[in-house]
């Protein structure tokens, strides 16, 4: 250990040497390189936590580049996690990083979890949130979770009381999966850069809290943060029944964890190209089902807008094209419209869902 790297930690009343000691003994894993994650693993490096892995199967965009400060514009098109170790290891090259460029799913989230002592949960979507806290319950691993929506953010920690049969987990706040659709992640609802930096970091200082028993880390406690005021409450969470988790591995591997990368059968997800293809076609209405006022806005002599909100009661009154199109901003809410029209229609229609929004094809919408 190098004394000189971590001295202002070290000489801090209430850390020291020991504490420190128990950073480079810690091996934690960080779920998802994003606005939330970048941060969180900066600060954990820098502290100087031993052992780090990060998960994310994802490569870097353009549109990440404002809260993703881990990532330079010419990173883009490659792996997050090649990138995040790069830059982590130059910044700390006294620790071990090991990535794992996976979706973490059911067959191999236990095995990966094993390998660790704390989980940092910084994904964006709630099949994830329910996998990783159900595989940390069963594992007894500490959960540091944490999230953001609009303005404000949340951070909690589960599974980590000085009793487990006294710990709290995500299903205790929600207990089951909200609808597809139903609530809109970042790429929806929009964020200010500088929110996900504030809470992966504030992430972050509860790990560091949580490994080394300095202060009192969110156990069994939520806190919600507003960016817009800097008001911010916390919550003490109770144990709930209305949920069962996974009590065994069996169980765990029966459990139902939507995938919503996939689309279910019914609806096809398509590109650009076929787009253009199905434009040619005699029976087809493509329907932008964002609300009135995003942008950019769409040819209304092509596109039919239909709001969300308002998508019920168009389908009532009836249209009678065979083939039907929905398209949104990143191709999210799409896919929950294309599953209300073929709960509605079956295979009387053809749907589809142009699969990455206006946002990944905008090159297309905007041709003249």
């Amino acid at each position: 250990m190098s004394a000189e790297r971590y001295n202002r930690q070290i000489i801090l009343k209430g850390f020291g040497e020991a504490a420190q000691q128990q950073l480079l003994k810690a091996k934690v894993l960080v779920i998802g390189a994003g606005g939330l994650g970048c941060p969180a693993l900066q600060y954990l490096a820098a502290a100087g936590i031993g052992h780090l892995g990060i998960v994310d199967d994802d490569t870097v965009s353009l549109s990440n580049l404002h809260r993703q400060i881990l990532f330079t514009t010419p990173d883009i098109g490659k792996l997050k996690t090649e990138v995040a170790s790069k830059r982590l290891q130059e910044m700390n090259p006294q620790i071990g990083i090991v990535t794992h460029p996976i979706r973490l799913q059911k067959g191999n989230i236990l095995d990966i979890l094993s390998r660790y002592d704390y989980i940092l949960d910084g994904t964006d979507n709630f099949e994830s949130r329910y996998l990783i806290n159900d595989a940390c319950a069963l594992l007894n691993k500490p959960l540091i979770f944490a999230a953001v929506s609009g303005f404000e953010g949340q951070l909690a920690i589960f599974n980590a009381a000085d009793n487990l049969a006294g710990s709290t987990n995500y299903r205790d706040i929600f207990p089951v999966p909200p609808g597809k659709g139903e609530i809109p992640n970042c790429a929806e609802n929009g964020v200010l850069g500088v929110l996900p930096g504030i809470i992966g970091t504030m992430a972050a200082a509860e790990t560091i809290k949580l490994i080394t028993k300095t202060g009192q880390p969110l156990n069994n406690k939520i806190l919600n943060y507003n960016l817009l005021t800097h008001q911010q409450y916390i919550i003490n969470i109770s144990q709930s029944s209305d949920y069962v988790l996974p009590k065994s591995v069996a169980e765990f591997l029966n459990m139902e964890y939507q995938d919503t990368s996939e689309a279910p059968h019914g609806y096809e997800e398509i590109d650009t190209a076929a787009l253009t293809k199905l434009r040619q076609q005699e029976s087809v209405i493509l329907i932008d089902v964002r609300e009135k006022h995003e942008v950019p806005v769409l040819d209304k002599q092509v596109f039919t807008q239909v709001p969300m909100s308002e998508l019920n009661a168009f389908i009532t009154k009836g249209f009678s094209q065979k083939h039907v199109v929905l398209i949104c901003q990143h191709g999210i809410r799409s896919v929950a419209a294309a599953e209300t029209l073929q709960e509605k229609f079956g295979n009387s229609k053809k749907i589809y869902s142009l699969k990455g929004g206006i946002v990944k094809w905008r090159d297309y919408f905007m041709r003249p």
